[in-house]
């Protein structure tokens, strides 16, 4: 299957009836019209010239075709119309005669109406109904009827509306296309001194590539020479450059601030983290939500529903009030007119897609409107701890001295181990300066700590079990227990006779966790949760840090799952995790949500990937999905209120052709507009 890029498509139902159209085409069951990204995919082995022939009948054309040679007809065809239009009103205020106007407005109904009255036959010979078919009866009854003026007005209308529609879904879909060029094409090759461009389709691991000023990094690697600030924006959304050194991982597609760099790389493109964050987003866009499957469904219904009703308005009047045929046949076209479900069906996807765009900008990857719309939706967060709310990195919080040898010690036999706690005790102790000295015969006791020998004595370093009670006089026991109600881990070292002291450890809270929570909960998140497997002692104090409204502490991972589930009784739930460890808990929220700045596993795990390493934007993110939400049903409403009071005007016998149209089109013109300003949010 291969990818077209196309152009011209700006009604999703003629996408649906294209797609249909092509499928019936030998090797094309397969085939899909993508209304939101105006993408064909299509088997190689078709027959393009028929695929063109179909696409032809909605003024569809390949992009890879060029612009069509000569003038845009149906541009110049609006402007005839329109000039025809004023001549005919001219025409009819200087000239007495009727025959002059009913040309000008023929003139006027044909050069604007004819794309529209085309498709429209070919419906009706097919009993197919939509906006054309509509539309070309509609002309055929305003003709019939004499009301030429009428018909000029409503093919005029419905062409500018037409073109709103158009520019609405342009406007998105560029906004979409700009955010995805952000792929580096090119990558300058390093071989034996010399630099060659090559594609970066090229690139293969453990090439090494010379990534100058300016320049993009075409592929994730590790620098191997240079230093240099670099702008990760198209991955995480930060504005802020990181700095770069050698031995440090950098990202395709982020850009070299200053500096050389020397990247080798480490994943071909297709495999880089930017090439799964734009296939993703690519996806994204044509994902139907809930809604718009509703909305989808509702208009096959609806078209047909309003042929009826204008029919009822034709027949029941004359019929059964002996009122006048041509005055209600006038209103039932015009009834026909307000059944164009033509704002309906933009209601949902150009707010949709703004807001996509919207979030993958600020490095938030959603992998669809559905989860974008779930996510407007959600009413409790659950949290894990470590590396979410804190920062997963074990920090020396305090520590009491007995002995003058406790910090030499603790270096000595610590610094040769890559444990967590071992790190923070070395980062402690190189903080304070500590003497250097050598450790010998060091032994791990799994689960307890470390022995060795230290000057030749012997020094035992670990938790409780490793040193054992006996050993600790009240003043120490004391010390331990008021270290441990804080809700830390204990590290004790201590000799075969005494406790040399004590380091208090925890995983440091991230400075911005608290103002996230508060400002979650002021974003309309009714409850906010922590669950982790530490102790619940250290659960309680991360959690009055933080703020959450609840936590649960010594949960296994099967644990956490049940209290996901039990949550999701109370309200729709989002689980926020790192996407490994986390997985059975974010499957089974209502909407999983990963961390991972890049990371293959946040990308491919979870419904949401925030691919910084904080929490920063996730309040950004529910605001723009309730926004996108409010403006999805502010939307359906207007289409729908607008046409409910048109179609009121026929009681009163009220209703015209013009207003009828100008209703749709009003209706379509606050739709889009109102949709886009999705695109503004927080734009600077």
């Amino acid at each position: 299957m291969k990818e077209h890029k196309i152009t011209g498509l700006s009604c999703g139902h003629c996408a649906l009836r294209l797609q249909e159209q092509i499928q019936q085409l030998p090797g094309g069951e397969e085939a899909k019209v993508q209304f939101n990204s105006s993408k064909i995919v299509l088997d190689e082995k078709m027959d393009m010239k028929a695929v063109r022939s179909i696409l032809s009948l909605e003024n569809v054309r390949f992009e890879s075709d060029g612009e069509p040679t000569g003038p845009n007809w149906l541009m110049i065809g609006l402007y005839v119309s329109v000039a025809s239009f004023i001549a005919a009103l001219g025409a009819e205020w200087v000239m007495k005669t009727a025959y002059l106007p009913i040309l000008l407005y023929a003139v006027a109904t044909i050069t604007s109406g004819y794309p529209t009255f085309m498709k429209g036959l070919r419906n009706l010979t097919k009993f197919k109904f939509d906006i054309n078919t509509l539309m070309t009866v509609a002309l055929i009854g305003a003709v019939a009827i004499g009301e030429w003026k009428e018909a000029a007005l409503v093919a005029i209308l419905f062409g500018i509306n037409e073109l709103l529609e158009s520019y609405g879904m342009e406007k998105a879909r560029r906004s979409m296309e700009t955010l995805l060029k952000v792929a580096p094409k090119e990558a300058l090759l390093l071989q034996d001194g010399n630099t060659e461009t090559i594609s970066i389709e090229e690139l293969k691991v453990d090439d090494v590539v010379l990534v100058k000023t300016g320049q993009k990094i075409p592929s994730d690697g590790i620098v191997v020479y240079g230093k240099s600030s670099v702008n990760e924006a198209a991955i995480t959304g930060e504005s802020l450059p990181v700095e770069k050194e050698k031995g440090e991982t950098v990202f395709g597609g982020s850009i070299n601030n200053e500096g050389v760099l020397h990247v080798k790389i480490t994943k071909t493109y297709n495999q880089s983290a930017l090439s799964k964050i734009l296939a993703l987003v690519q996806e994204a866009q044509e994902s139907k939500t809930p809604t718009e499957l509703f909305i989808n469904r509702f208009a096959n219904y609806y078209t047909p529903i309003i042929m009826v009703i204008s029919a009822l308005v034709i027949l029941v009047p004359p019929l059964l009030l002996n009122a006048s045929w041509t005055e209600w046949l006038y209103q039932g076209l015009a009834v026909l007119i307000v059944g164009c479900p033509c704002a309906l069906i933009l209601s949902s996807p150009i707010a949709i897609l703004s807001g996509i765009t919207v979030n993958a900008r600020n490095g938030i990857l959603i992998k669809g409107g559905a989860y974008l719309e779930q996510l407007g939706k959600i009413e409790i967060i659950a949290f894990d701890k470590t590396g979410t709310l804190t920062l997963g990195e074990p920090h020396v919080v305090a520590e009491v001295a007995f002995h003058p040898d406790f910090y030499k010690v603790a270096y000595a036999i610590e610094k040769s181990s890559s444990h967590p706690l071992a790190k923070a005790v070395i980062a402690k102790c190189s903080e304070i300066g500590t003497e250097e000295i050598e450790a010998d015969e060091i032994t791990t006791v799994s689960g307890q700590g470390i022995t060795a020998i230290v000057n030749g004595e012997t020094y035992r370093i670990g938790n409780e079990k490793m040193i054992g009670e006996d050993q600790a006089d009240e003043n120490v026991k004391k010390v331990i227990s008021s270290l441990k109600e804080e809700g830390n881990t204990i590290v004790l070292v201590a000799s075969e006779n005494e406790i040399l002291g004590v380091f208090a450890i925890a995983d440091e809270i991230r400075t911005e966790s608290p103002a996230i929570v508060r400002d979650l909960h002021r974003k309309g998140v009714r409850e906010t949760v922590m669950l982790t497997g530490d102790h619940p002692a250290v659960a309680e104090k991360v959690a009055k840090r933080t703020g959450v409204s609840a936590f649960f502490g010594g949960l296994l991972p099967e644990e956490k799952v049940e209290k996901v589930k039990s949550l999701k009784a109370s309200g729709k739930v989002a689980m926020i995790g790192d996407g490994i460890n986390d997985a059975p808990a974010l499957a089974t929220a209502d909407l999983g949500i990963a961390m991972g700045k890049g990371t293959d596993s946040a990308i491919e795990t979870a419904d949401i990937v925030l691919m910084q390493d904080h929490l920063g934007k996730l309040p950004d993110a529910v605001q723009v999905s309730r926004k996108v939400n409010r403006i999805i049903k502010w939307n359906i409403g207007l289409s729908l209120g607008l046409k409910l009071l048109a179609l009121l005007l026929t009681i009163p016998g009220w209703l015209t052709l013009w207003i009828a149209i100008l209703s749709d089109m009003g209706a379509t013109i606050l739709v889009t507009l109102i949709s886009l300003t999705v695109l503004l949010h927080n734009r600077k």
